[in-house]
């Protein structure tokens, strides 16, 4: 037990002795964001992109006092800020020790009438206090199958067969909102949550009182609530009943990231790979990109439901494919570092379709593995495109034109490449300055580049069997 544990008032004497005062959970975040904000402090760790967008708009609803909605595709961070603002509250906060008592009853302004007869009839030295942590006073519920008993309450049978008058507070069972009086509570998917759900909802919105079954006591219940929604469902008429948008604070649409880079951030930042160890991995920045890159030719992809959106988590999922791949390679053939390839991204299909909602009318019988082939092809194309423009690669593909045929392949020896490259025209070297590195796997992942790059330019053909990719004239 810490000092500081040790000093905190353990009954009501002591607290009104300390001085502490009673907020509500929107004040408490107001006056925390305000001092973070005056002291400069991250506001919100690991969240990339958008610090020019959503973020001035979360602080504004912050300061406002408002109630959010959080409108976006998948993957695009909204769970996570959500849960972000627990750390706006205060570290702990005292409540009253009142077992009979379902809330975390604020000492001075107590909610249920046990806890009010309590103070009226006991000293305060004999009132014991404890304390919440601020990790304890976030929750979230998926709306899908949520019921009215779930998150607002109930009638309490059991409590009325016991012999409990139905006309007492005490008969009742409160669901999570009211559970998390002076916190914050979340509903992910709030266009799929039943319209009896959403009318207990906006009552709670406006009045922030709870009313169950027409039971006449109000509860004043003092909660921060949060919705999120993906736009095709939010916007569909009837989904979310007019009463209940209109009682949302602010709404914050989200996005996906802006600029390549960013991407490339937020997806190392969450795939969070150990890329040491026994067995090292070294990845090119070119790799990178084109990883990136797939996610956001598969946002543009017209044979891909874009309503459902592309989430962040297809970049992680690939990024690790590709990581993954390249190691076992490392492992197999004893290469220290193993460096990914252009052939490792062949076991893409794995990570990918199944988190494609693909749109396969009008697509010509195209299978799910031919929509992401011409989606990892304009990856590279695009991002081959680039360095030619920045390298000068146009003599390599001249050299097919003397009839070169070069095999590569995710299991090759990087060694290999090495020596299929010995009696190929210094033209080759202008490969190497897109990662400058002598290391021969390196070396082996720029030229798989450059050849696939080649070949998505239509500068030279290709041919595939057993694992094993050919590239010629």
């Amino acid at each position: 037990m810490t000092t500081a544990t040790l000093a905190q008032p353990v009954n009501l004497r002591q607290l009104l002795e300390s001085g502490w005062k009673s907020k509500s959970v929107k004040q408490e975040i107001r006056d925390n964001f305000l001092r973070k904000l005056a002291e400069g402090e991250v506001l919100y760790p690991g969240i990339v992109g958008y610090e020019n967008t959503v973020i001035p708009e979360i602080n504004i609803a912050l300061l406002s006092g408002h109630d959010m909605l959080y409108l976006g595709e998948k993957g695009q961070a909204k769970s996570r800020l959500m849960r972000g603002l627990v750390e706006f509250l205060d570290e702990e906060i005292p409540y009253l020790d009142i077992p009979e008592s379902p809330f975390h009853e604020d000492p001075l302004n107590p909610l249920s009438q046990v806890a009010k007869d309590c103070l009226a009839t006991r000293p305060a030295e004999d009132v014991p206090i404890k304390w919440w942590h601020r990790d304890d006073r976030y929750a979230e519920r998926l709306a899908p199958g949520t019921k009215f008993a779930d998150i607002i309450g109930e009638i309490d049978p059991a409590k009325l067969v016991g012999g409990t008058s139905m006309s007492t507070e005490s008969s009742l069972h409160f669901g999570l909102i009211p559970r998390l009086h002076r916190g914050i509570f979340a509903i992910n998917e709030l266009p799929e949550l039943d319209e009896l759900v959403q009318v207990g909802l906006f009552n709670i919105l406006e009045e922030r009182d709870v009313q169950i079954r027409g039971f006449p006591v109000r509860f004043d219940v003092d909660v921060l609530i949060l919705f999120s929604a993906n736009p095709s469902t939010f916007n569909r008429s009837g989904k979310v009943i007019p009463q209940l948008k209109d009682r949302i604070g602010s709404m914050i649409q989200t996005h996906y990231p802006n600029e390549r880079h960013l991407g490339i951030q937020i997806m190392e930042q969450e795939a969070d790979i150990d890329l040491g160890g026994d067995y090292p991995v070294t990845i090119p920045y070119f790799m990178k990109e084109i990883c990136e890159q797939i996610t956001i030719q598969a946002r543009r992809s017209k044979y891909v439901d874009q309503q459902s959106g592309v989430s962040a988590r297809f970049s992680m999922a690939n990024y690790r494919t590709m990581v993954s791949s390249a190691r076992q390679r490392g492992v197999l053939l004893g290469e220290k570092p193993s460096v990914p390839r252009i052939s490792d991204l062949a076991h893409l299909y794995t990570s990918s379709l199944g988190k494609l909602e693909l749109d396969l009318m009008g697509s010509h019988q195209m299978t799910e593995r031919q929509v992401l082939d011409s989606i990892i092809a304009d990856a590279i194309r695009i991002v081959f495109d680039e360095y030619v423009t920045r390298h000068g690669l146009e003599e390599i593909a001249q050299i097919f034109g003397k009839g070169v045929r070069i095999e590569v392949g995710d299991l090759i020896p990087s060694a290999q490449y090495a020596e299929r490259l010995k009696h190929v025209p210094a033209a080759w070297q202008k490969a190497f300055e897109i990662n400058a590195a002598g290391d021969a796997a390196v070396r082996a992942s720029c030229v798989e580049f450059i050849l696939a790059g080649m070949y998505a330019m239509e500068h030279i053909s290709r041919s595939q069997e057993h694992g094993h990719t050919s590239y010629e004239t």
